[in-house]
Parts: structure tokens; C-alpha cells; sequence
């Protein structure tokens, strides 16, 4: 018989471990159980729905029939700038953070504080501010270009902490040996900490990508409800979250077209941290074998 638990707890049979180890298989299986109801449910409801032409068509009456093609697109375009627009500020600010200021320093711990409090906003005041700022002050309107500044705001604070988070736990004698070496802060950042800590960045930008494709309050107020197939990121464009919510909660007869529209969203994050995971494990072999 396999034995359900490890061969430390299996010799000493301690009660304490076996409560423990008993409590831990109950926790997995709760988790197990919640994601099989959640994916029998869409399946269920959504999969009699899915096919070619609901992934490329063009959105009629009002979602009940036709497909999902504009509504991909614009939230393909919308997750594409939030993370050129994110990715650069979020490394800088790890990078001074981790390498160019000391630790616990007044300056740390301000712009630290100030990364923690902005992660703690509640994603409908990111959308009141985006809809105050780019949509009005800048003028930008309800655009792809509003909802994918305003996500890139909400990542911010995620993609700094994932990435502090791996420089920092790099071995200690990376820089030492990089300073013996005689190479310049820039060159060891570039190309001795960068790249062992991409594992870590790729974790944090995955996050961030499930994020930002779940995001339903920031992007009614920024990227509009537009379903038609957008020309420029000026353009309205109503994201997938924002389209399956308009489906379930304001379309009579659109819980089968909202079901396979988060059928396909699950299977687009699943692709995303799939890749995102198969990326840093070759990476992390290639370094390691170098």
C-alpha cells in the first residue's frame, strides 16, 4: 500500500504528525475539489458553446449569439501595453531598491511602504483614477490605451515585490565575486543578477498577466464597452472579465455565452503561466549547465 505520508512521519508515527499530515491532505483536496466544481461548471455551461467561429466572430446581439474575435483582440491589446508599460519602472524600482540605496534607509523604507499601500487598493479606486486621470486629464478617453495604463498601475506594485523579492535572494557572493572581478555595477546588474533572477521576474510578470486578464471594475471605467473590432489602442475595446460580466449580469439569456467566454479566458491564463513556467525552467537549466 502507498503510504499517504513521508517517511519521516511513517517511522515515528508521532500523533502531532499524523493530525498534521492528515490536516494538510484535507486542505489539498478542499482546493482540489473547489477548482473540479469550478471547471465542471464552465465546461458544463460553456463547452456547447465553444467553437471556431465564436473565437474569431464578431459580437451579435449583444453577446447572446456570435463570437468573442473583438473582445480577444482588444484584451490581448490591452495585457501587451500594460506590460510595456509596466515592466521597465518595475525593474528600475527593484533594481534601486535591492542594489543602489542601503537597506532599511529612510528612502527604502518610504518607496517600500509606498509599493505595499498601492497593492493594497481596492481595483475600483484604480479604475475611478484612471477614469479621472487618462481618461479626462489626459484626454486619452475610453480606450485600450486608459485601461491598459490603468492596469499597468495596479501591476506595478506586484511586479516590484516579486522582482526585490528574487534579486534578493540570490547567493550572497554573487556581487562580492562580481566586484573582484572588476565589473561595473551596470554589467553585473546586466548580465550576472538579471539573468539569475529572471525565474522570480517571470513569476511576478505571470501573476500580473492573471491579474490584469481578471480585471473587470478598473476596466469599465477605462477601456469602454466597445465590441467592435479595434483599429488603434485609441480605439474603445471592451476586455474579456468586462464582457463575461456584462454576459452573466445584464444580458437576459447569456450565462451559456458567459460561461464559454471564462472557459477561454482560464485556458488563455493557463497557456500564459504554462509558458511563463516552461520559459524560466529552460532558462534556469541553460544557467545552470553554463
Amino acid at each position: 500500500m502507498v503510504s499517504l505520508f513521508p517517511a519521516s512521519f511513517t517511522r515515528t508515527r508521532r500523533p502531532g504528525d499524523i493530525l498534521l499530515g492528515i490536516a494538510g491532505g484535507l486542505a489539498s483536496a478542499v482546493t482540489l475539489l473547489a477548482l473540479g466544481c469550478i471547471l465542471w461548471d464552465l465546461v458544463r455551461l460553456g463547452l456547447p458553446h465553444l467553437s471556431w467561429s465564436f473565437l474569431t466572430g464578431e459580437v451579435t446581439e449583444n453577446g447572446r449569439s456570435g463570437g468573442i474575435g473583438p473582445i480577444l483582440i482588444s484584451t490581448l491589446m490591452i495585457l501587451g501595453f500594460a506590460l510595456a508599460f509596466v515592466i521597465p519602472p518595475a525593474l528600475g524600482c527593484a533594481i534601486w531598491l535591492s542594489e543602489m540605496v542601503r537597506q532599511g534607509s529612510g528612502a527604502a523604507r518610504i518607496i517600500t511602504g509606498s509599493v505595499d499601500l498601492l497593492a493594497s487598493v481596492p481595483s475600483i479606486v484604480f479604475g475611478l483614477f484612471g477614469m479621472s486621470f487618462f481618461c479626462q486629464t489626459l484626454g486619452l478617453g475610453f480606450s485600450i490605451l486608459s485601461g491598459s495604463l490603468t492596469l499597468a498601475c495596479m501591476i506595478l506594485p506586484l511586479l516590484v515585490r516579486t522582482t526585490l523579492s528574487a534579486l534578493q535572494s540570490l547567493p550572497a557572493d554573487l556581487r562580492p565575486t562580481a566586484s573582484a572581478l572588476g565589473l561595473s555595477g551596470a554589467t553585473m546588474i546586466g548580465k550576472i543578477l538579471l539573468p539569475a533572477a529572471l525565474p522570480g521576474i517571470l513569476v511576478g510578470i505571470t501573476l500580473g498577466v492573471g491579474r490584469a486578464l481578471a480585471e473587470t471594475a478598473a476596466l469599465i471605467f477605462t477601456s469602454g464597452y466597445a465590441t467592435r473590432w479595434p483599429e488603434s489602442p485609441s480605439d474603445s475595446g471592451r476586455a474579456l472579465s468586462v464582457h463575461i460580466y456584462d454576459l452573466a449580469m445584464n444580458i437576459p439569456n447569456g450565462s451559456g455565452a458567459a460561461s464559454a467566454s471564462a472557459l477561454v479566458l482560464l485556458v488563455l491564463i493557463v497557456l500564459i503561466n504554462t509558458t511563463a513556467a516552461s520559459l524560466a525552467a529552460r532558462w534556469h537549466r541553460r544557467h545552470s549547465a553554463s
